[in-house]
C-alpha cells in the first residue's frame, strides 16, 4: 500500500497529510506548514481496534478512525517534496503496523483553499472496526487496555483536549469521556 499511495502522491509537489487524532498532538515529523482542515464526507470516531499502539490482542483498545459520512475538522500538516522520501516510512511503520487503516487521497477546506491530503481512513466492513459498542464496554476498554503508545483513555483525553486547545469542539468524544468517567 505504501508504494500505492507513494505512485498516487507522484512526487511532482509536497505532500499533505490530514491529522484528526494523534496526528494533530504527536506528529513525529518535520513540516513546513499547518492549517485548520475539513474533510467532508467523513467523521472522526473511535471504533477501530488497537492491539498494537493503544491495546494487545488478548486486551484490544481503541483508536479513532475516519468513518464515511458526515465531516471532520482537523490538521493539515505539509512536508516538502524533498522531505516525503524519508518521512513516509517513519509515517506507514506509525499508522499502518497491521496494515488497518485504508490510506486515501482526501480534499481538505482550508482557509486558503482546498488541498488534497493522504487520510488514514476507516472502512466499516473491515474486520478492525469496532460496529456498535455500548458504555460497558467503553468503560471497560477505558480502563484496561494498554498499548506500546499507553492506554486508550490517555488516547482519547489527549485527543480531546488538543481539539479544544484548537477551537475544534468534538461533541461525540466529549459524550463518550463523560459516559466513561460516569
Amino acid at each position: 500500500m505504501l508504494e500505492a499511495v507513494t505512485r498516487e502522491w507522484g512526487g511532482q509537489g509536497d505532500l499533505w497529510i490530514f491529522g484528526y487524532a494523534s496526528l494533530i498532538w504527536r506528529p513525529e515529523f518535520e513540516f513546513s506548514e499547518e492549517r485548520f482542515a475539513t474533510i467532508h464526507g467523513h467523521h472522526r470516531a473511535l471504533k477501530m481496534w488497537s492491539r498494537v499502539n493503544r491495546g494487545t490482542p488478548e486486551c484490544p483498545g481503541l483508536v479513532f478512525g475516519l468513518l464515511h459520512g458526515g465531516s471532520c475538522k482537523g490538521v493539515a500538516f505539509r512536508i516538502p517534496q524533498h522531505r516525503v522520501a524519508a518521512l513516509l516510512p517513519a509515517l506507514w511503520d506509525r499508522e499502518m503496523p497491521n496494515g488497518v487503516y485504508d490510506p486515501k487521497w482526501l480534499q481538505c477546506q482550508t482557509a486558503q483553499g482546498s488541498i488534497r491530503a493522504l487520510a488514514f481512513t476507516l472502512s466499516k466492513r473491515s474486520p478492525n472496526h469496532t460496529g456498535v459498542l455500548h458504555a460497558d464496554t467503553y468503560r471497560q476498554i477505558f480502563s484496561s487496555s494498554r498499548g506500546r503508545y499507553g492506554t486508550t483513555r490517555e488516547y482519547a483525553q489527549l485527543t480531546y483536549d488538543k481539539l479544544r486547545e484548537l477551537g475544534i469542539d468534538d461533541h461525540a468524544l466529549g459524550k463518550l469521556l463523560k459516559l466513561v468517567d460516569s
